[in-house]
């Protein structure tokens, strides 16, 4: 399952470095460290594909299939379909006060600590931790969980995460179906990618809630409501969107390549 990506999930103040003609875009995903961010995801897939392999391939994980895996998880492609998703979803949408934001000192620190607590959470220990601080949190009605609870709803984080994982599930699905490791018709696609829905939302809400609940702690009293409301303008809204947009489209591109490669790995090891 992919890790659920949250508002400005990739945060961390630095130069832009992508080439694009749309100089306002780039500094805004400068603004918001998407290169920190995406290098993470690809370490997170790396991670992932052993589990992967382990579970789908004859042979188990094995270093051909590391080794293809890398170079799906390909990180100028991955960046160039986040920036192309991020730029249409924002065409004509003032970014003034989307970079005011991410450039002040309370948007540098919210950009750091999401950064250092998706970094955080690869560790399963801490990963863990979080997720029951969290329940506890919810349990007692604590400041902490409502405060991100009101924070997750303005940007409606868990529908989008569940519905693009659901949508990059399909997308493997039809990687392994167009790879020849089974024969499964859309519609058979569909209704397995679906009947696992539920699983899937109890599972991206708890890792949800366990991130920001740990990414937002040392913040101070008033900061998260100030980024609520962020979110809730026009502008953080757009924003939200075509983040999820370009996350998406990067996610489905993977997901199919998966897909064709573990079927092309099933075939070749049981020859």
């Amino acid at each position: 399952m992919r890790l659920p990506i949250v508002f400005a999930s990739a945060l961390l103040v630095c130069l832009p470095i992508f080439a694009s003609a749309n100089e306002a875009t780039d500094r805004l995903l400068g603004a918001l460290g998407m290169e920190r961010m995406v290098a993470l995801m690809r370490q997170e897939g790396l991670e992932y594909a052993v589990e992967l392999g382990d579970e789908m391939l004859p042979g188990g994980y094995s270093e051909s299939w590391g080794d293809a895996v890398s170079r799906i998880y390909d990180i100028d492609a991955m960046e160039t379909s986040v920036r192309r998703g991020f730029e249409d979803g924002l065409e004509g949408v003032n970014l003034a006060p989307l970079e005011a934001f991410f450039y002040t000192p309370l948007g540098a620190m919210i950009v750091d600590l999401e950064l250092s607590a998706r970094s955080a959470m690869m560790e399963q220990e801490i990963e863990d931790a979080a997720k029951e601080r969290a329940r506890s949190d919810e349990r007692a009605g604590d400041d902490a969980f409502v405060l991100t609870d009101d924070f997750v709803k303005a940007g409606d984080l868990l529908e989008a995460n569940v519905v693009g994982a659901l949508n990059s599930n399909i997308q493997f699905y039809r990687g392994l179906v167009d790879g020849g490791a089974f024969a499964l018709s859309e519609e058979e696609i569909l209704a397995d990618v679906w009947s696992q829905e539920e699983e899937l939302r109890a599972e991206t809400r708890d890792w949800l809630y366990g991130f920001l609940i740990m990414a937002y702690s040392p913040l101070e009293p008033g900061a998260l409501e100030t980024y609520t409301e962020l979110v809730l303008t026009p502008e953080g809204g757009a924003m939200t969107r075509a983040l999820f947009k370009g996350f998406d489209d990067m996610y489905g591109d993977i997901s199919y390549a998966l897909g064709l490669a573990a079927a092309q790995a099933m075939k070749a090891q049981d020859i």
